[in-house]
């Protein structure tokens, strides 16, 4: 059976080696990189990676900019690994394409519960194929939830793992009115809390980035003002 490749990018050596350490045990093949350009090197040449864990406070280039830069080549899942919590680091973080993140210290089951969910979403959207028939929406955009994929027209939409997450969201719910904590709740499987609006609402503008046309006039996923989001 093929082992699930993970890149470690962090500047302290003991957390490369803890993490090295944790997820070899689990069966995992794990890399290293000790800051951003060294992990940019390797995700460019190892096209086999499956998930790169990823800390945003590094000298030289941030985790952030680090996952901006992989985003515009790959979708491989970024899990980052940071000593921030604020609620505007996790809104930048998302925005640059982050699909989930980990606050230090953290708990090895709750690392071990997070990669192995990743992971196994994103091999689920690289190993099948796509069925004949796909649901649409917004007229010329179609959504296959088996191989976790979406067309505009002809042409494959780069999705991060979290946005897919939330558009099959939006499609389970068509025509109704999603609210952030429905939304939040069951995307993110946490409970929902107000500081949570600002990581919704980051996302959902990703997508519509990717969806819409004009993204200040959504015709795809709708504002309800005061209520939600809703897709037709």
């Amino acid at each position: 059976m093929e082992q699930n490749r993970i890149l470690i990018v962090d500047d302290d050596p003991n957390i490369r080696e803890v993490l090295s350490v944790l997820l070899g045990s689990e069966g995992y093949s794990v890399d290293q990189a000790e800051d951003g350009e060294e992990a940019l090197k390797k995700v460019d040449k190892d096209k086999n990676i499956d998930l790169v864990i990823l800390d945003i406070m590094m000298p030289g280039m941030s985790g952030v900019e680090v996952c901006a830069y992989i985003r515009k080549k790959s979708p491989v899942p970024v899990l980052f690994l940071t000593a921030k919590s604020q609620d505007q680091d996790k809104v930048e973080a998302y925005t640059e394409g982050g699909d989930d993140y980990l606050v230090k210290p953290f708990s090895q089951t709750e690392l071990l519960m997070k990669v192995k969910s990743l992971l196994r979403r994103y091999k689920e959207y690289q190993g099948k194929s796509a069925p004949k028939a796909r649901p649409t929406i917004g007229g010329n955009i179609s959504v296959d939830t088996k191989t976790r994929s979406a067309l505009k027209g002809d042409r494959k939409i780069a999705l991060t793992d979290k946005e897919f997450d939330i558009l099959q969201f939006f499609m389970e719910h068509k025509g109704e009115i999603v609210e952030n904590k429905d939304l939040y709740e069951g995307v993110w499987g946490e409970k929902y809390l107000p500081s949570a609006g600002n990581t919704i609402m980051v996302h959902v503008l990703n997508l519509r980035k990717k969806l819409e046309e004009d993204v200040n006039n959504p015709k795809i996923i709708k504002t309800v003002w005061g209520k939600g989001y809703k897709v037709e």
